[in-house]
């Protein structure tokens, strides 16, 4: 059995994974770190992955009648191209400078939106070219460094789509991206049957956290919904910032 040290440190990131997955973006980014006070990093991620894909699989059912059609079909065949070159390129690919220029994209959306707050700026369709453009980064950024959604955000927020298809189709993409990514990663040797014991004992709390995070999506109002949304992507780029730069710098 795991200690209480770990535990207490777990189950916490557990449910901010499912959170995450229950149309709360602004939590999942903490899952990691939170878990990372009593393992190493790599650990952390590698325990949460199939926290992640089982929570992702829950959102799915808890979604299955409220997303967007159209922007999924767009989305998903980018995707899998982007992941697909992740692979080729696994051996190659600086992953530090890859985070960076995600960092950079998401802040760059970020400052855009900004400097239009309280102009009225109609809704931007789902269009072909840009969805499979975006989708192959989300897809691509998401395989070598797990930050696909500053990309897919860069897609997808322009639209104004109602929050509860946004978070259903945020929710289905990246269920259909991770679990594209789990043969790449098991080909590569980046998935492990160790810690097992500890994954199922996490699972039920990001199940539960899953559905009380549709519950919160459901009650939120969509303003402040939507500004949710826009501030996780500023921190989560903010974030990528920083700990690309270190990276670099340390290198």
């Amino acid at each position: 059995m795991p200690d209480a040290a770990f535990l207490l440190a777990a189950l916490p990131a557990a449910m901010l994974v499912g959170l995450s997955k229950g149309g709360l973006p602004i939590v999942g980014m903490l899952g990691v770190p939170v878990l990372a006070l009593v393992v190493s990093p790599v650990q952390a991620a590698g325990l949460l992955l199939p926290i992640f894909v089982v929570s992702d699989w829950f959102g799915l059912w808890a979604y299955r009648r409220e997303f967007s059609t159209r922007n999924i079909v767009i989305l998903v065949p980018g995707a899998i191209v982007g992941i697909a070159l992740g692979w080729a390129t696994a051996a190659r690919v600086p992953e530090d400078w890859v985070t960076l220029l995600v960092g950079l994209i998401g802040l760059a959306f970020v400052a855009d939106r900004a400097l239009k707050a309280g102009r009225e700026i109609p809704p931007r369709p789902a269009d072909v070219p840009r969805g499979l453009f975006w989708g192959m980064i989300a897809g691509f950024t998401s395989f070598v460094s797990h930050s696909g959604a500053p990309p897919y955000q860069m897609y997808a927020l322009p639209q104004r789509m109602p929050k509860m298809v946004y978070a259903g189709t945020s929710t289905i993409f990246f269920t259909i991206v991770n679990a594209v990514k789990l043969l790449p990663y098991w080909a590569l040797g980046q998935l492990s049957l160790a810690n097992l014991e500890a994954v199922a004992i996490l699972i039920p709390a990001a199940i539960a956290a899953t559905f009380a995070g549709v519950r919160l999506t459901r009650v939120m109002p969509e303003r402040l919904f939507y500004r949710l949304v826009l501030s996780a992507l500023a921190i989560v780029s903010i974030k990528l910032v920083v700990d690309a730069g270190r990276a670099l710098w340390a290198a």
